[in-house]
């Protein structure tokens, strides 16, 4: 291709535009690497000399396609310049077309112009057209326009004589025709029509009212109440002049539920203090009516959706549940009306004879219901009536205790039951008031059975202990003169709590272990042991003056001293019968023990000294004779053989009787054996008795004391030794340890 044409291909620049490379820059970029990239090619091809000699053909074909893409170039921009040419036609036609538009819409827009002041000068008449067309329906409507006073008083009338069916016809038409003329005459309502609104709310409060009365209604006048309902059924579903529609079933349904509630649950029915049981009961009776006759009176006379029975149901439960918060709420109830509330909200409200009714039908649909009481409410009674109960409680023991301490002073002995035993009806008396008190809650609830069983023991353990300190101020008037019959009450004490003891498994719950009952018992025996304690505190304040002479030459040729013993000591324990077993082993028991260490405190005191071995022979032989004497002694009172302890005599009496004084040391050995608590100056003291120890024997009797083989440990006695002090009497008294210690 020759320079000229090249020139004819190249497009012309505008005057003032720049050389496409530096308008361009990637486009030189683009040749400058297509250079770079035909040279490197160029330099690959014709590296070895034997390739040179294609040049030529290489050169012809490399021009063949140059040819081929600059008439693809030629091509494409010629293409390009008649769509450019194509493009600025259209453009200029459009442009003639919009110039077109512009004038035609400046020409309809002064036309419109000219159209708005006609219309101006006809508005006069067009409101004249339509205020014709009001008088024309004014005109066609005045002969029932007339009579819409009398309409509207007539439906009144029969509002209030109940017509409920009719009154709503009447109220229909004339709203009917109030819709006739608001259309027609724009919107516009006429002052005739103003009464209208008064009447509707006066027939939906007739209506409201007769739902509310639903109960008397649906046994006196069933068909004023179905009237009623169908007049809010239908009203409900009716829109007037595009307002809402009138919710006069809602209405109704709220009715129904406020009358039953007022009924039931008026303000000025809730029970006074004390009176709740009462009105519990008249709910019991009243409930299940009111249900019953909302299933086959009001059902009937409602549409299904009213779910009448589940809707009675529900609103009595609601009513109820508020009117017991209202009580609740109040002065806190007394134990009574407690107990009576958590009886019937927990048991019976929900039980066959009320809610839970097999008769009531699943429609009811109880078993949605909230409970009567939350936990709460629970908690807080129980804990009320707990307290409540324990006062009382606390107040009747006292009250029994104050009975039977009253009767310690009386002139003449306690009171017998036909078998001669000392009888008082305390025990009972407290054993019945925990029983029942812990048994009534089972009724109610196993927590609120816990709290009471937990409370009457704590009570009985209060009790006990005033008990005790009872019996300490009962020895302290003893000692001033001022009891008449000390000991036999003191065993009428010791027989009643006896009695209480074996009666205790009563308070124990169903199904609890005894050891629950471990902290009382071991209470009962402490007072059983003051009682015991005191018993013997007067038997040996009446035996000591007796045992002053003992031992002296008097006794060694006398068992007068003995006797007087015995005949005080039965004389003592003459109304010990009166005492039911096992107590009456215990108290002979420690009885005789309490004779034997007076016997013993007497012999240790060294106020006699045997002078020869005859002295000795006849102090053997009166102890033996008044072991004897004491064995048969308390064999006759009652005493079981196996628990005397007045063989410890005879053990004396072989450390007595020892004719050879080297043998001692063998002598105390046993004594040790048998009585482990025997000591030295025992020992000692009794080595004075017989009076002709020597020095060497009495070491070496004292020596086999503490060098003997130690005491078996099944012998089982009971400390005497260790209790009787020596070589001087104690001035104070000393009591046995044991049972009744």
């Amino acid at each position: 291709m020759d320079s000229a044409a090249k020139d004819k291909i190249q497009p012309t620049l505008l005057p003032g535009s720049s050389c496409p490379g530096s308008e361009w820059p990637e486009q030189e970029r683009a040749e400058q690497l297509a250079r770079g990239a035909a040279l490197k090619w160029a330099s690959g091809i014709f590296y070895r000399p034997e390739q040179l000699a294609r040049l030529g053909q290489y050169r012809s074909r490399e021009v063949q396609r140059n040819y081929f893409l600059e008439a693809r170039i030629k091509s494409v921009v010629q293409s390009y310049l008649e769509g450019v040419q194509t493009g600025v036609w259209q453009l200029a036609r459009a442009l003639e077309a919009v110039q077109g538009t512009r004038e035609a819409l400046s020409q309809a827009h002064h036309l419109l112009q000219g159209l708005s002041q006609t219309s101006q000068t006809l508005a006069p008449l067009r409101e004249c057209v339509i205020q014709h067309k009001q008088l024309q329906v004014l005109t066609q409507l005045l002969p029932r326009l007339q009579v819409v006073p009398a309409a509207v008083a007539h439906t009144q009338t029969l509002i209030d004589a109940q017509r409920f069916l009719e009154a709503y016809g009447s109220l229909r038409e004339l709203e009917q025709l109030q819709e006739e003329t608001w259309t027609p005459l724009g919107g516009l309502e006429l002052p005739i029509f103003q009464g209208l609104g008064l009447l509707a709310e006066a027939l939906g409060q007739a209506v409201e009212a007769a739902a509310g009365a639903a109960g008397r209604l649906a046994r006196e006048d069933p068909a004023l109440l179905v009237a009623a309902v169908r007049v809010a059924e239908v009203e409900t579903e009716r829109t007037i002049l595009g307002q809402a529609p009138r919710d006069w079933r809602q209405r109704c349904l709220r009715a129904l539920q406020e009358g039953l509630e007022r009924v039931h649950f008026a303000s000025p029915v809730l029970p006074e203090p004390g009176a709740l049981a009462e009105w519990l009961e008249a709910l019991q009776v009243a409930l299940p009516a009111e249900l019953a006759t909302a299933e086959a009176l009001v059902a009937p006379c409602c549409p299904p959706n009213y779910n009448v029975v589940q809707l009675w149901a529900h609103t009595l439960h609601r009513g109820l549940r508020r009117s017991v918060q209202q009580l609740l709420s109040g002065p806190e109830l007394g134990a009574a009306d407690t107990f009576a509330l958590l009886h019937w909200a927990l048991h019976v409200y929900m039980g066959k004879e009320m809610m839970g009714n097999l008769e009531l039908g699943p429609e009811a649909d109880v078993s949605q219901l909230e409970p009567l009481l939350t936990s709460e409410n629970i908690e807080q009674l129980e804990a009320a009536f707990v307290a409540q109960v324990q006062v009382s409680v606390a107040q009747w023991l006292q009250k029994a205790l104050d009975g039977e301490v009253a009767e310690w002073s009386r002139e003449q002995g306690p009171n017998t039951d036909p078998s001669g035993f000392y009888h008082s009806p305390m025990p009972a008396i407290v054993l019945q008031i925990l029983s029942e008190n812990i048994q009534v809650t089972s009724l109610i609830s196993d927590s609120l059975h816990r709290r009471v069983h937990d409370m009457a023991l704590s009570e009985l353990g209060t009790f006990l202990r005033s008990f005790s300190d009872a019996l300490i101020q009962f020895s302290r008037d003893h000692l001033r003169g001022e009891v008449p019959h000390y000991v036999p009450y003191l065993l009428a004490a010791f027989n009643h709590q006896s009695a209480l003891s074996s009666s205790l498994s009563v308070l124990l719950p169903d199904g609890e272990a005894s050891g629950v009952l471990s902290p009382l018992e071991a209470a009962l025996d402490d007072v059983q042991r003051r009682i015991c304690r005191l018993v013997l505190e007067a038997l040996q304040v009446e035996l000591q003056p007796l045992f002053a002479p003992l031992p002296s030459r008097r006794w060694l040729l006398s068992s007068e001293l003995l006797d007087g013993v015995c005949e005080q000591t039965s004389h003592f324990c003459q109304d010990f019968w009166r005492v039911r077993k096992p107590a009456v082993q215990l108290l002979l028991e420690e009885a005789e023990r309490t004779v034997v260490l007076q016997y013993l405190r007497a012999l240790m005191q060294g106020r006699l000294v045997c002078r020869s071995a005859d002295e000795r022979i006849q102090a053997a032989e009166r102890l033996q004779h008044d072991a004897t004497q004491l064995k048969e002694l308390f064999l006759g009172l009652g005493l079981e053989e196996s628990a005397h302890c007045a063989p410890v005599l005879l053990a004396l009496r072989e450390l007595l009787n020892l004719h050879d004084p080297a043998l001692l040391g063998l002598e105390v050995a046993g004594l040790r054996q048998k009585f482990p608590d025997v000591s030295e100056d025992h020992v000692s003291a009794l080595l004075d008795l017989r009076g002709d120890v020597s020095r060497e024997h009495r070491q070496a009797a004292l020596s086999s004391l503490q060098a003997g083989p130690p005491p078996s440990p099944s012998t089982g006695r009971r400390a005497l030794f260790s209790l009787v002090p020596t070589p001087t009497p104690s001035l104070s008294s000393c009591l046995p340890s044991g049972p009744c210690s």
